[in-house]
């Protein structure tokens, strides 16, 4: 038995480009440039090849990426968006922060992405956009959206904070919509050494848009266009990225190797992910579904196994969010908020952690 196996590691998923980090953090120092300068440069540049996406651009975080990208598009203000009632509430904050109103259309139980089926009752003459999240790893079911967004003539920005490298038809996440927003929060398949944050787009005046609004509305110093924010990329976790992102194939292989194992031996007791042709999931998250959550929880606690609960709360019921929302139901939401439990499926585990996990889950 092992001692402790940990939902994550990050010193340990970090330890394979230890001497690079430091290698490169050694004539970052010499240089002098902290701020926007080539390492922030060469990322886009690399990020944007890996999405087969023109443009990409820097930024502080996953939030602020929401942020931009929703301010860049200068809908109307209190323009409604639609966005899944399961999601991150950064992904709703967002669309409060750009001066929108947030409705929530229910995900569907078995992948946990917005219900597609479930969107055109939601639409009215202000909603102006939909932010599709890839919760998990898996992608949207992009097809039908995507004609929805075009039947209405809405914008579809894509949340990909935990979906890097994921695919639906062959298709990688990041490249449906008008924008796409990343996180390399330090525990993403691509992760940074605190936090970090791009945008992708296809359309060369939004990327524009979005250099500007990133470094206090201006693209010249000391000569501002528009009203900016402070949210730019470090060139220090530029270079980390920089270093880790050849390996982010490796990565989601590695995961998707751990959930297999998962998916052929974990008994019907629990609700597994669905697994679809046509997608490939990245697993950011491992997460399967039991009446008995909580017990489960503290059972695999007591065998030495740590697990997380992505996340414990539906956003709905959310102290924040209740003078925005109202006090709404969302019954989907609220059962997977009530039964979810994320398992390890770090780049940090082995196939024998794995294993014991597996034996000790079909014991409960």
């Amino acid at each position: 038995m092992p001692s402790m196996i940990p939902y994550d590691n990050l010193a340990k998923v970090n330890e394979k480009y230890t001497l690079l980090f430091k290698s490169r953090f050694n004539s970052f120092l010499e240089k002098g440039w902290y701020i926007l300068g080539e390492e922030v440069k060469r990322f886009q540049e690399d990020f944007a090849a890996f999405n087969g996406v023109r443009n990409c651009v820097g930024v502080a975080n996953g939030l602020d990426a929401l942020i931009i990208a929703l301010k860049a598009l200068e809908l109307p203000s209190e323009s409604e968006i639609i966005v899944p009632s399961n999601t991150y509430i950064a992904t709703i904050l967002a669309i409060v922060h750009a001066g929108h109103k947030p409705i929530l259309v229910e995900p569907n139980l078995r992948t946990y992405n917005i219900d597609p089926t479930k969107i055109e009752s939601a639409i009215t003459n202000k909603t102006k956009a939909i932010i599709v999240v890839h919760l998990y790893g898996k992608c949207c079911e992009m097809g039908p959206i995507k004609m929805i967004a075009e039947k209405y003539q809405l914008q579809i920005i894509e949340d990909c904070a935990q979906a890097h490298g994921a695919k639906y038809k062959g298709k990688i996440a990041g490249s449906f919509g008008v924008f796409a927003a990343f996180s390399f929060y330090p525990s993403k398949n691509l992760g940074a050494l605190g936090d970090a944050g791009a945008i992708l787009t296809n359309n060369d005046q939004l990327a524009k848009n979005v250099i500007q609004l990133r470094n206090y509305g201006s693209d010249r110093k000391y000569y501002n266009e528009v009203i900016g924010l402070n949210s730019r990329l470090d060139e220090l976790q530029a270079i980390f990225l920089q270093i880790k992102l050849p390996y982010l194939k490796m990565i989601n292989e590695h995961k998707r190797k751990l959930a297999k194992l998962y998916l052929e031996n974990l008994k019907n007791d629990f609700i597994l992910p669905v697994v679809q042709e046509d997608y490939y999931d990245v697993y950011h998250i491992f997460n399967i579904r039991h009446p008995k959550r909580d017990a489960l929880r503290a059972y695999l606690q007591k065998k030495g196994i740590a697990t997380e609960i992505h996340y414990p709360v539906s956003p709905n019921m959310q102290k924040a969010l209740i003078s925005i929302l109202g006090h709404q139901s969302f019954p989907i939401s609220e059962e997977i908020h009530a039964t979810t439990l994320s398992l390890p499926i770090s780049f940090c585990h082995t196939e024998a952690d794995i294993l014991y996990v597996i034996d000790a889950m079909n014991g409960f």
